[in-house]
């Protein structure tokens, strides 16, 4: 049994079990993830599969319904364990391991090794061996990295100009909202560039048609989300674009080794804003190395290859049969008395389709050097401090409400985990959770609240559908909990109960007078008398059904 945080991975590791294994003879496998219809999982089930590779919520759903028997178990591999803690699937990771026999295999991959993860292995896994990977080897030598700093066009502009002058084959484009990967691939064919968006909204069947198409070259350019593109194995990326910076220096590895596989060369290039050249350092520091600067081509370099292409089009078509045209165009100088360079001009403008063929000169501050470009109008150079970039979010939050809470067996970490991989959401941005008798509340970006009132109208936590909407200030009990989702810079803190690092403290019910505990209230609901879990001592867990 392998789970993985994620369906693409999940199909990723099928996919490598069915090469491994293609010699031998009778090999059955069973694939279990959500978005896709009980029958053929039952089906493939029923013909007893050797291995079964799933996400933890579907695996769950097929142990509880006896359709999975894991009695006979040899083998456990959690994959990604550390992303599956960052979604909120821990608990559901431990609650597997609790079912299997006491004699099996397990093993344990991840990225990095947070405490909650030294927990885990520590508990469940018997004289373990670790394997670390140094620190530099995370990202290939063959991937060249570079990064551009925003100025003097919009990143949607740049990426055209870049994806123009760059020879690409298959390019994928990271964003962080499902909203974003429509957008940017919208203004990408606009401006005649073949792009399609790859997300969590998007039904399974044509997300694996869109890598397959990737896959074979009918489309060169996909615009993804971090988790829609976790586990996508397509060699002929060429490039990995970092149209928004990644938070987290884990994500920006999982994203550019998806170019340089296989012994290729890749590129992997980041647009990075003024106020993001402090996340551009813990990237560069983490993969132990300075990345280099690049600098767009600038216009003249940008016609010119227009021109080139333009010029190989005409070619390739006097290679065709054109008698027809010819003589069409023949007959049209004659009754209108043209001059044939008149026609060809007339020609080539409708094939443009009356846009613009050359580019404008570029605005001064793109050729600018980047140190110039740092300066601000006093001269220094502009630093930003991961304090005030955490201040900036939590500026843009507002409190949602949700129907789900203690009387649910609702604990904060499936609230995360719902929220981040259904809203498709970095659990960084997920601010303040109070969780009440009968629901909750939740501080979330206020920018992304169409997007998240539509990616969470069904979904599900303990069974119990979160109906997410804006809070109105209606109050609740007089008792709540507090996630205590105080950030430094990597989303919510593992450790204690899943959520603290160092000296965490359970949480207790709240002192706080209830006039203090309404919607935004600057009162804090952990009360500071509260005192760390004793020995063995834990809270009683919950587990997420039908998520």
């Amino acid at each position: 049994l392998v789970l993985t945080p994620t369906r693409e991975l999940a199909i990723q590791v099928s996919e490598a079990f069915s090469t491994y294994g293609r010699g031998l003879s009778g090999l059955r496998m069973a694939t279990l993830y959500g978005g896709q219809g009980y029958d053929s999982q039952l089906r493939q089930l029923r013909k007893g599969a050797q291995i079964v590779v799933g996400t933890p919520g579907r695996v769950m759903d097929h142990m509880r319904k006896g359709s999975l028997n894991v009695d006979e178990l040899q083998t456990l591999v959690l994959d990604e364990a550390d992303e599956m803690l960052r979604m909120g699937f821990i608990e559901d990771v431990e609650w597997v391991l609790d079912q299997i026999p006491d004699e099996r295999q397990l093993a344990l991959f991840s990225a990095t090794m947070p405490s909650a993860i030294h927990r885990l292995a520590r508990k469940y896994l018997e004289n373990p061996v670790e394997i670390k990977i140094d620190a530099k080897q995370l990202t290939a030598d063959t991937v060249r990295q570079r990064w551009w700093l925003v100025r003097g066009f919009d990143k949607r502009t740049a990426l055209v100009r870049l994806l123009e002058g760059e020879d690409t084959d298959g390019v994928l484009v990271f964003v962080r909202t499902k909203a974003d990967t429509v957008k940017v691939s919208d203004f990408l064919a606009n401006k005649g560039l073949q792009a399609v968006p790859l997300n969590g909204d998007m039904p399974q069947v044509q997300r694996e048609q869109t890598v397959e198409r990737l896959r074979s070259g009918k489309l060169n350019i996909v615009v993804a989300t971090d988790v829609a593109a976790r586990g996508l194995d397509v060699q002929r990326i060429s490039h990995v674009i970092n149209y928004d910076i990644p938070f987290d220096s884990e994500s920006y590895v999982h994203r550019i080794g998806r170019t340089g596989r296989a012994g290729r060369t890749g590129d992997a290039i980041l647009f990075v804003n003024r106020s993001e050249m402090h996340l551009l350092r813990g990237l560069q520091q983490h993969a132990g190395s300075q990345f280099e600067t690049l600098e767009l081509p600038d216009a003249e370099a940008i016609n010119q290859k227009r021109i080139q292409r333009f010029e190989s089009e005409i070619t390739r078509s006097l290679e065709k049969d054109t008698e027809f045209y010819k003589y069409m165009i023949m007959e049209y100088i004659r009754e209108n008395d043209v001059e044939l360079e008149e026609v060809a001009g007339a020609l080539a403008y409708m094939a443009q389709g009356g846009k613009s063929f050359l580019l404008p000169p570029d605005p001064p501050e793109v050729s600018e050097p980047v140190e110039k470009a740092l300066l601000n109008k006093g001269g220094r150079k502009r630093t930003v401090a991961s304090r005030e970039d955490r201040e900036t979010l939590d500026k843009g939050l507002v409190t949602f409400r949700i129907e789900v809470g203690r009387r649910h067996g609702a604990n904060p970490s499936q609230i995360v985990g719902a929220i981040a991989n259904e809203g498709n959401i970095h659990s960084r941005k997920i601010g303040r959770i109070k969780i009440f008798t009968d629901f909750s509340l939740v501080d979330l970006p206020q920018s992304q609240e169409n997007e998240l009132l539509r990616a969470l109208s069904t979904t599900e936590v303990s069974g119990q559908a979160l109906n997410l909407r804006r809070d109105t200030g209606g109050g609740g009990s007089s008792s709540s909990y507090s996630a205590g989702f105080k950030d430094s810079g990597s989303g919510y803190k593992e450790g204690g109960s899943g959520y603290k690092d160092k000296g965490a403290r359970a949480p207790r019910r709240s002192k706080v007078p209830p006039i203090a505990k309404g919607a935004g209230s600057k009162y804090s609901s952990y009360n500071s008398s509260s005192k760390p879990f004793a020995g063995n001592k834990k809270p009683k867990k919950q587990h997420r059904k039908g998520f």
